[in-house]
């Protein structure tokens, strides 16, 4: 019995990927692979047809990562600076979110999900700091961000004037807080 020429057009467990060419006993084809769908024959024109999408995708993937790469460089260029209000020793009333870096970065017409900023937590103190933008697997920017402290602020002040506010989560959580420590003040 000769060996049977596929290409899988699903990932097969101990066989290979989708896409890749595959020699296997005429049963196994016959049987499992090609009425599941998992397969199909590899024929020349299919497989100069696969070939040939392979490379345009290779093309299209190297373009795209040469792309993000000169995007890195842009972003890297750059410094962000997020105004927060703080308390003595420079901690922050709140913290600075991935949203909120998300906005900053949106303002200067980079569009980056705030799930591909990769802050553990929330910034609790002015001053520099590096945050990591995963642009793509092989692609990392840092961004320079810093924090500086609202001048003359203090939690219970209401901000109107100050610097626009960057989100609304944060707004609410602000509000909450001022509204429990008024509280707390209120019990004493």
């Amino acid at each position: 019995m000769s060996a049977v020429k596929l290409i899988l057009t699903q990932s097969v467990h101990n066989l290979g990927e989708a896409g890749d060419v595959v020699s296997v006993k005429p049963g196994y084809a016959r049987n499992f692979l090609l009425p599941q769908g998992k397969a199909i024959p590899a024929t020349d024109s299919r497989v100069k047809e696969l070939e040939h999408h392979r490379r345009i995708v290779a093309e299209k993937a190297a373009k795209e990562l040469k792309d993000l790469r000169g995007r890195k460089d842009q972003i890297e260029a750059q410094a962000f600076e997020i105004r927060a209000r703080a308390g003595e020793g420079g901690r922050l009333f709140g913290s600075v979110t991935s949203a909120q870096i998300a906005e900053l970065l949106a303002a200067r017409g980079f569009e980056i999900d705030r799930r591909r900023i990769e802050l553990r937590e929330g910034i609790k103190q002015i001053g520099e700091h590096s945050v990591p933008v995963k642009l793509h697997r092989d692609v990392v920017a840092r961004i320079k961000l810093h924090v500086v402290a609202i001048e003359g602020a203090s939690p219970q002040e209401d901000d109107e004037g100050t610097e626009p506010r960057l989100s609304d989560e944060s707004d609410r959580r602000e509000r909450r807080e001022r509204r429990e420590r008024r509280e707390e003040s209120d019990e004493d």
